[in-house]
């Protein structure tokens, strides 16, 4: 009985029990990323609580110190310590990622960054290479095309065909040759090598046919008399370099221009020498010419015209992979379609075979569509997309991922968008989010600070007034918290009265523009006032602005594209104000300027004028130290000794422009040439950048901004800006719109392809294309002022513009 009583007892205990919540597993308790004293940059000690499996957006004035938190803290830890998992050898392959400067990084995960770094500058990289479309696409086609022309490989632009024989040895007992033969199809077209376009190269441009080699007849660059190239060229014994080269015999000239590569020795030293043409080809135009130095890019655009391929007509496919066909499609029509419409082809395809693969391949080309870049084509030159393009191509990958727990990082990533697509990105942030992921987001668009469940404003101010967090809690707390972003998250710009309209001093005429998806477009671009150019991602603003406004005398174009430099890079020396700041510190101490160069005869020979010593440590990531013997200072302590208005060079670099404007503005210390420039920059809004920051710790605003600054020292009248709001604060554009006034007020024309309601109600003139993107864009949908904009409401983004304007 007793027995029986206990066991009912027992029972009625764990019935007890399974009705109670059970205890929290400790495992559940990691639900936050933990950062304490993070000093990366110009952030200040900063200690947050970032929750997991949320959206969180960051946002703060453009150098606020958002990038430092975000990117070179939290990202750049979380890759360091993925990167240690792999061993020792495998590392040796892989970037050696320092520590970022931060006592505590308690609970990451695993980061995947999705930035706006442009994509490859590889001409035979494409939209479709970039993602898995195009190798889907090219197994399809080696399973259903017809004919049959071969393996997957047959169908890529980016393989060329091989056919080898010879003879291989086999050791089976006694050794027995046997001969062999290899065979390998490939896609690529045979004339321009897979890049869809063949150059022709100006003969005059590359020598003075009146002048001897020895004579420096030679005009390409890098190719002195002085160096390898003038022992390689007089001790060939091909031609005579003391004759002129008009004199030259057909074979001499033959050899100089287009010999094949061929052994020869110089001085004792084994060599190759080969022809002009084939080396030039494959040293400067087998390359983007975006990617060059800007000395070569000049020599290049002037010595070469570029031309469609006539044998491929520039599908980059050799015939056979053109001539297999699935319902008559062909794998070059396929990649020449717009995305969306490639989907529905593939939509139609039913074949049971090949069902797991079409399945694949819709979803990926549906993402396309589902990202709002379904007006792009497989084909399109991964190069020529935008820095928002770039990032929402890199997204479609990371879109149909099993992948949960991850940190998705996204800097800015409604750039390049139109109000219109903003909301469809917003929906991807959340459903990444709704997966079990955590998203972070660097961001200043409020229709994207108005979904997160967290919000980190940094601030207050910008460089050395910035790195603190301001406030950290939810968006309606962010509203009422009074902090630069809470101010001005509900601003709603005015439309400029009909009084302050400027009147167009002439008008710049384009008529029939077919660039990209432009259909036979004729319109006339305002001069003398601001003309803001708008509509939709992908209805052709970039094409008619940069493709139909000849780029050259009088025209300024500054667009997003990052600035080339070193971590030795910095705005001073970008800027040219180095020099009158070097020549200036000369005259007044009686020496020569290239002391005051830390990259020349003032650098300090320990660290060789870098400020820090970097350590390899094999196998372990190398870290970067202070010099002792500068103290981070980077000149010799001699060059400190000479001073200018009482301060030395290592202090003048540090100063911030405004500081510095003042110190070269008076006193001792004037130089105008310096003053100029510092003006320029704090027109520009840097005013808060110290001069001596490495160019490689800027954010995009603050690049392209620095760029602006450079080029208003120009002759140019015309002023052609792509997305100046990109980086900027809410705050941050009336400073940029302030100076775009002042620009076209003192006679220059400003032309502003833009999305920012704020630019747009502040223009003077506003062309909008559309209705819609690829081939549903490229017209000319309205043209006028933004007020006739906004009381038309006739376009989607007048009906946008009418809303923020509260109409």
């Amino acid at each position: 009985m007793g027995k029986a009583t206990g066991t009912d007892t027992g029972r009625g205990r764990s019935k007890a029990a399974a009705t109670r919540s059970p205890a929290p597993h400790a495992a559940d308790s990691h639900d936050l990323i933990r950062v304490h004293g993070a000093r990366e940059n110009n952030l200040k000690d900063v200690s947050i609580e970032i929750p997991k499996r949320r959206l969180t957006v960051f946002t703060g004035v453009s150098g606020s110190g958002k990038s430092s938190l975000v990117f070179d803290t939290i990202a750049a830890e979380s890759q360091r310590l993925i990167n240690e998992t792999y061993s020792a050898f495998v590392q040796g392959f892989m970037p050696t990622l320092a520590r970022p400067e931060v006592d505590v990084l308690d609970g990451l995960t695993t980061a995947i960054i999705v930035d706006q770094q442009r994509m490859g500058a590889d001409p035979r990289s494409t939209v479709g290479t970039a993602t898995d479309a195009n190798a889907m696409l090219r197994i399809l086609f080696s399973r259903l095309g017809k004919p049959h022309i071969g393996p997957p490989s047959a169908y890529s632009f980016n393989t060329a065909s091989v056919r080898a024989s010879g003879a291989i040895t086999v050791e089976r007992g006694a050794r027995k040759a046997v001969k062999a033969t290899y065979s390998r199809t490939g896609g690529m077209c045979a004339r321009c090598e897979g890049r869809g376009t063949v150059s022709d190269i100006d003969l005059t441009q590359l020598y003075d046919d009146s002048k001897s080699l020895n004579e420096g007849a030679l005009t390409i660059p890098g190719y002195s008399m002085d160096g390898w190239y003038g022992r390689i060229f007089t001790g060939c014994g091909f031609f005579d370099p003391d004759k002129p080269i008009r004199k030259y015999t057909k074979r001499e000239l033959h050899d100089l221009l287009h010999k094949e590569p061929t052994k020869i020795k110089v001085d004792g030293v084994n060599l190759t020498y080969e022809g002009l043409i084939p080396k030039i080809r494959k040293s400067m135009l087998s390359k983007d010419v975006e990617a060059l130095q800007p000395h070569v890019r000049a020599f290049v655009e002037r010595t070469t015209t570029f031309a469609v391929c006539p044998e491929c007509d520039g599908t980059r496919l050799s015939e056979g992979a053109r001539s297999s066909k699935i319902k008559k499609i062909s794998i070059a029509d396929a990649c020449a379609m717009e995305i969306r419409d490639l989907a529905e082809w593939v939509r139609g395809l039913t074949e049971p075979s090949v069902a797991p693969l079409l399945t694949a391949l819709q979803h990926s080309l549906d993402s396309f569509t589902e990202i709002g870049l379904g007006y792009l084509s497989l084909d399109r030159p991964a190069g020529t997309l935008s820095g928002g393009e770039a990032q929402r191509v890199k997204m479609v990958r990371h879109l149909g991922s099993s992948l949960t727990d991850v940190t998705y990082v996204f800097d800015e990533p409604t750039s390049g968008l139109h109000p219109h697509d903003i909301s469809r990105m917003n929906d991807l942030l959340l459903r990444l989010r709704d997966k079990g992921n955590t998203v972070l987001v660097v961001e200043h668009k409020p229709q994207t600070i108005a979904i997160a469940d967290h919000v980190v404003d940094l601030g207050p101010g910008a460089g050395t007034a910035g790195g603190s967090v301001c406030f950290e809690g939810t968006v309606e707390g962010l509203r009422a918290g009074g902090t630069v972003t809470g101010r001005h998250l509900d601003d709603r710009p005015a439309l400029k009265e009909a009084t302050a309209l400027r009147t167009a001093s002439g008008a710049l005429s384009v008529r029939g523009a077919t660039t990209h998806n432009l259909q036979g477009v004729d319109v006339d671009i305002p001069l003398g006032v601001l003309c803001v150019v708008t509509g939709v991602a992908g209805s052709g603003k970039s094409s008619l602005v940069h493709g139909s406004i000849p780029s050259g005398e009088g025209v300024v174009s500054v667009d997003q594209s990052p600035i080339k430099g070193s971590r030795r890079s910095n705005p001073a020396t970008y800027t040219g104000l180095l020099d009158p700041v070097r020549k200036a510190f000369a005259k007044a101490n009686g020496v020569k300027p290239a002391l005051f160069s830390a990259n020349s005869e003032g650098a300090c020979p320990t660290c060789n004028g870098a400020g820090v010593v970097y350590t390899d440590l094999a196998m372990m990531a190398g870290v970067a130290v202070t010099c002792e013997e500068c103290e981070g200072r980077r000149f010799q302590a001699a060059v400190l000794d000479h001073r200018l208005g009482g301060r030395d060079i290592s202090e003048v670099l540090a100063m911030p422009v405004s500081e510095a404007e003042e110190f070269f503005g008076a006193g001792e210390a004037r130089t105008p040439a310096a003053h100029r420039i510092l003006g320029r920059l704090a027109d520009v809004g840097l005013g808060y950048l110290a001069l001596g920051q490495p160019l490689t710790t800027l954010s995009g605003g603050e690049r392209q901004r620095l760029k602006l600054a450079t080029h208003m020292a120009g002759k140019g009248g015309v002023y052609v800006l792509d997305e100046p709001t990109t980086g900027l604060h809410l705050a941050d554009v009336e400073q940029l719109l302030g100076l775009l006034d002042r620009l076209v007020d003192s006679g220059k024309s400003v032309i502003v392809v833009e999305h920012h309601p704020a630019v747009m109600a502040h223009a003077d003139w506003i062309i909008d294309l559309g209705p819609g993107a690829g081939h549903d864009g490229g017209r000319i949908v309205f043209e006028g002022t933004p007020a006739d904009l906004v009381a038309d409401r006739s376009t989607l983004t007048g009906e946008h513009l009418a809303a923020h304007v509260g109409r």
